[in-house]
C-alpha cells in the first residue's frame, strides 16, 4: 500500500510539472524521478536456549513495530521454533500459549518415556508447541527459512530448508537425552545447538546482507572461569543411603523420582544433562560468533531465567523487547550503510 501511495504522488508531481512546462513552453523543466534505493535483505539468526527462547518473541515484536522486517530467518532449537511460527503467521497464537503456561501445565506436557531414546517422549509438547504448523511446508513460507539440526553419527550440521515445517522444528530442538531424535530424509537428527547455536552463517548463505543475531546465553557471567584450587573440605555431609526396610517397588519409585526431579542435595539427571549441554553450547557460540560475527548482536539479559522456566514467559518476552530497543540504532545504521 505504501508503494502505491508513493507512486500516485509521483504521477501527480509529474502532471503538475508538465502543466507548468506547457505554460512556460519549457519541456526541459521536467526532471526524472529518482527510484528509491532497495534496502538490503535482512537476516535474523535466532539462537537456542530452551525457555529463554521466549525472548525471541519480544525481539520480533520490537523489530516489526519499528519497521524492520526480516527477509531471512534461521534458527536453532527454540530459535527455530519461534522463527518458524512467525514465518508461518502463527506468532500471535504461539505467544498466547506461551503466556498461559504455568508450572502445572508444563508438567502435564512431560510424557516421560524411560524405554525410548529420550527421557521425554515429546508428543504432548509437540502438539502444543508446533501443532499449529503441522500442515505447512518450509518452501511455502513467505520468506527464506532454515532450521538447524545435527546428524547423529556424523556430527554434520544440517540446514532444514524444505519439507514439513513441524518436523524440522522438532528435529532442531531434540535435546540429546531429553527428547528423542527425529528421522528426516533417512538422517537421524538432534538439537542444532551442538554445532551452530546462533546460525549467522546460515542466514548469510541464504542471501542476507545484514544479519541480526540473538544470543540467549550472552548473559551467563563466569562461564569461562577456571577454579585453580578445589577439593573436599573434609566436613561435607554424606548422602543418606536408601533405607533397607523400604519395599523394593517403593525404593525403585523413589530412585526414579530423585533421578528425574533431583533432591535438595543432588541435581536431577535432566538438570545435569541440560547444564552440560549449556556449557558446551556457550563455548561453541563464542567460537562461531568470533569466526562469523553478525552485523548486530542482541543479547537479552536472560541469565536469571532457567532452561525450564517456561512459566516465566511474560518477563522473558519483555527481556527481548528491552534488548532489541537498545539495538535499534545499530540496526538502522547497518541497514542504511548498505542501502
Amino acid at each position: 500500500m505504501l508503494r502505491r501511495v508513493r507512486g500516485d504522488s509521483a504521477v501527480l508531481e509529474f502532471v503538475k510539472r508538465r502543466v507548468r512546462g506547457n505554460h512556460q513552453d519549457d519541456a526541459g523543466d521536467i526532471a526524472p524521478q529518482e527510484p528509491e534505493a532497495p534496502r538490503p535483505l535482512i537476516g535474523l539468526a535466532l539462537g537456542g536456549g530452551s525457555a529463554r527462547g521466549f525472548a525471541h518473541i519480544g525481539v520480533l515484536r520490537t523489530l516489526l513495530a519499528n519497521g524492520i522486517t526480516p527477509d531471512v530467518i534461521t534458527g536453532t532449537s527454540i530459535g527455530a521454533v519461534v522463527g518458524g511460527v512467525y514465518a508461518a503467521g502463527r506468532l500471535d497464537r504461539f505467544e498466547d500459549w506461551a503466556r498461559s503456561l504455568t508450572r502445572r501445565r508444563i508438567f502435564g506436557y512431560l510424557d516421560f518415556n524411560l524405554a525410548g531414546s529420550g527421557l521425554i517422549g515429546g508428543a504432548r509438547l509437540a502438539d502444543s508447541l508446533i501443532g499449529e504448523v503441522a500442515d505447512i511446508r518450509i518452501e511455502d513460507l513467505p520468506l527464506r527459512f532454515a532450521a538447524i539440526a545435527t546428524e547423529i553419527g556424523t556430527g554434520h550440521e544440517i540446514w532444514l530448508t524444505h519439507g514439513r515445517l513441524a518436523e524440522a522444528l522438532g528435529a532442531s530442538y531434540a535435546l540429546p537425552g531429553i527428547f528423542p531424535p527425529a528421522l528426516i530424509g533417512s538422517r537421524w537428527l538432534m538439537d542444532g545447538a551442538l554445532v551452530n547455536p546462533v546460525p549467522v552463517s546460515a542466514a548469510r548463505a541464504l542471501g542476507a546482507r545484514v544479519v541480526i543475531a540473538v544470543n540467549l546465553n550472552s548473559d551467563n557471567f563466569g562461564r569461562g572461569t577456571v577454579i585453580q584450587n578445589h577439593g573436599a573440605s573434609g566436613d561435607e555431609a554424606m548422602l543418606e543411603p536408601e533405607p533397607k526396610s523400604a519395599k523394593r517397588s517403593d525404593r525403585s519409585e523413589r530412585l526414579m523420582r530423585r533421578q528425574l526431579l533431583g533432591t535438595p542435595g543432588r541435581p536431577a539427571l535432566s538438570t545435569v544433562m541440560v547444564e552440560a549441554f549449556n556449557v558446551m553450547q556457550d563455548r561453541i557460540t563464542r567460537a562461531r560468533l568470533a569466526g562469523d560475527p553478525p552485523d548486530v548482536l542482541i543479547g537479552p539479559r536472560t541469565g536469571n531465567t532457567g532452561f525450564f522456566d517456561f512459566h516465566r514467559a511474560d518477563e522473558t518476552i519483555q527481556l527481548g523487547v528491552e534488548a532489541t530497543e537498545k539495538a535499534l540504532d545499530a540496526i538502522r545504521e547497518s541497514v542504511g550503510a548498505l542501502a
